[in-house]
């Protein structure tokens, strides 16, 4: 079901994301912490499906763990910017599709399928949801990760009622006119609670994350933030009645909060 917010929401980040230097904006570590628990073990030699890749940040490092396949679902023109950066880890066995994850159906479905940062901007979050169980066989593992309600007040109440305003105009006025300010205030922020331990603070944990990046990539998470049409703040309730489902065998799903104002979560098919 490709609504017309999703399509929005996808040219959005294509604009955020082929407008970004080659290669992957996240470090090998970033890389590593989204996946935890899964690890290297988890997907060498597995088909991996990833559904909303953008332009392939995670799958150049994915690379590195030596899978036998790798698919990348996108909606948005992000898919240019993909394939390049595909192609320059050297990895052949690889494909990029510019399809609606929502409604994506692989014909042979992957030992591994995930969507790390990209759920709660679908207009229906539990559809996608829904699409990443579809997609995974028999005994096979899944793995999201989403901003959580809980933990993100700050955000909530102060940013996004900007992201319902700015998200309307030019990509470069966003991210040059509103996340640069923005997100010089919160370096700022971020630094001097950290390195005065000022854990009482909002977005303690997560500022303790982030400060170990430069400006620019505190930039470009804000910018992220301002320029999608619609985001949603997922609270860990919601994710224990979707992890319910009766394809998802029961006695291995795991919640995981990160950082102090996001999920992971995932499991084993049945």
């Amino acid at each position: 079901m490709e609504t017309a917010n999703d399509l929005q929401t996808a040219k959005a980040f294509a604009s955020s994301w082929n407008n970004l230097p080659s290669g992957s904006v996240y470090t090998f570590d970033q890389f590593e912490d989204w996946f935890a628990p899964l690890t290297r073990k988890d997907i060498e030699g597995k088909n991996v499906l990833e559904l909303g890749c953008g332009n392939a940040s995670l799958l150049v490092h994915l690379t590195q763990w030596a899978p036998k396949s790798i698919t990348g679902i996108d909606l948005g023109d992000s898919i240019i910017s993909a394939n390049q950066n595909m192609e320059a880890t050297g990895y052949t066995n690889y494909k990029i599709v510019k399809d609606d994850l929502v409604e994506y159906t692989s014909g042979e479905k992957y030992d591994v399928s995930y969507s790390i940062g990209v759920l709660h901007h679908l207009k229906m979050p539990k559809m996608g949801f829904d699409s990443v169980i579809r997609n995974t066989r028999s005994g096979g593992k899944f793995h999201c990760w989403v901003y959580a309600k809980e933990g993100n007040g700050l955000i909530i109440y102060v940013v996004d009622p900007i992201r319902k305003i700015v998200s309307v105009f030019p990509w470069w006025f966003t991210k040059y006119l509103v996340a640069t300010p923005l997100s010089a205030l919160y370096f700022v922020y971020a630094h001097i609670i950290t390195s005065l331990k000022m854990s009482f603070m909002p977005l303690y944990e997560y500022s303790k994350w982030i400060c170990k990046r430069n400006f620019l990539f505190f930039r470009h998470v804000a910018f992220d933030q301002l320029v999608t049409p619609q985001t949603a703040y997922i609270d860990k309730k919601t994710i224990e009645e979707w992890l319910k489902d009766d394809k998802i065998d029961q006695s291995y799903t795991y919640v995981i909060f990160r950082n102090g104002n996001s999920w992971k979560f995932g499991g084993t098919i049945k």
